[in-house]
């Protein structure tokens, strides 16, 4: 029997967001951003101590929320866990946007801003960043002052790399006081810098972060929102009342408890992106300063070939060249090892158009 199911118009009309391939195991994986070294040994030991009894339970937030709260410099109810990074931001289309509001993004960018605001039949107004992937200041700042509802910035952003400076931040979050401005920073780590000391002199900022770059928990899902008490308890009504695992709790917690190997891991990251971007420049590869834990380049038009190519062999990386152009490709830094063998493949395997 044929059923005809009252599908939103607002869902009808997207298209599904694709997720990485499967299959990426025991592979070179630079396509997701992902910690390739892996989380801390206090981590899984963490996981392994786990009972049954608490695996049976709901699990409980207060102590758990209280300890990562001074890990990031703030206080418990200035501070709100969340599945993951995406479900950080998704609870602000649930608090805030109604179908039709105007919100505010800067691409190209995390595709989840446009994705959840599609769902929610937001009107999305967009900037853009330019040909050498700096930050639009004066079009976002004309943006601003039409009032939407939201303005998501990725700071570092994903996938150029750019980081906005403090100034301009401010510049955007003053003109816009009441415009719910979200920085995303999964990145912050690798850019050494963060907002989440503004929060007592702007209301109107949110900040939203993630376990799953720099403390190496992507598949366990912990994200977290922070604002100013009064801003954040709007955003905390929105939620679920059990919204993370306790795994996803005990695995953070061990992470902060050897914060050394989180340090490590990050100045691991931030030399081995200096010296994989001199290496790629010397053989003729444009790339673009970045903050993050990944590098854009534009490998020109024998891109897509050698993107390919290296997949075949198993090595991951993000072709951009469909909606960036042919030849541009996030490439994430991985270990040192991963990024020799990546290196030496590209010298093997790439012709540049005017060789």
């Amino acid at each position: 029997m044929k059923s005809r199911l009252p599908v939103r118009t607002a869902i009808r009309k997207r298209k599904t967001y694709e997720a990485p391939a499967e299959g990426r195991a025991g592979k070179i994986r630079l396509d997701f951003n992902e910690n390739t070294a892996g989380c801390g040994s206090a981590v899984l030991r963490a996981l392994v101590e786990l009972t049954p009894q608490q695996l049976a339970m709901y699990p409980e937030y207060q102590k758990p929320t209280a300890r990562i709260a001074r890990h990031l410099g703030v206080r418990a109810e200035e501070l709100l866990l969340t599945n993951g990074g995406d479900d950080a931001l998704r609870v602000f289309f649930d608090t805030f946007v109604e179908p039709r509001s105007h919100i505010l993004i800067c691409e190209p960018t995390f595709p989840m801003y446009r994705y959840y605001a599609e769902i929610a039949g937001a009107r999305i107004e967009t900037c853009r960043y330019d040909a050498q992937q700096r930050f639009p200041l004066d079009e976002v700042l004309a943006a601003l002052r039409k009032k939407p509802r939201v303005f998501f910035l990725a700071n570092p952003n994903n996938p150029t790399g750019t980081l906005v400076e403090p100034a301009a931040l401010r510049k955007m979050l003053n003109v816009a006081p009441n415009t719910v401005v979200v920085f995303d920073e999964a990145y912050a780590e690798f850019s050494g810098f963060s907002t989440i000391p503004w929060i007592h002199r702007y209301a109107n900022l949110f900040i939203a972060r993630t376990f799953s770059k720099a403390a190496g928990l992507a598949a366990l899902r912990l994200g977290a929102v922070i604002a100013a008490k009064d801003s954040l308890a709007h955003v905390r009504s929105a939620m679920p009342p059990f919204p993370v695992n306790i795994a996803a709790l005990v695995a953070a917690e061990a992470a902060l408890r050897e914060r050394k190997t989180i340090r490590n891991y990050v100045r691991s990251i931030q030399r081995t992106r200096k010296s994989f971007t001199g290496a790629l420049q010397k053989l003729g590869v444009v790339v673009f300063p970045s903050a993050g834990n990944f590098i854009l380049a534009n490998f020109g038009l024998t891109g897509p070939a050698l993107f390919a190519k290296l997949e075949r062999h198993g090595i991951l990386l993000r072709d951009r060249s469909r909606d960036m152009g042919p030849g541009f490709v996030r490439i994430t830094i991985g270990t040192p090892v991963e990024m020799k063998t990546l290196l030496s493949e590209i010298r093997k395997g790439w012709q540049p158009c005017n060789a």
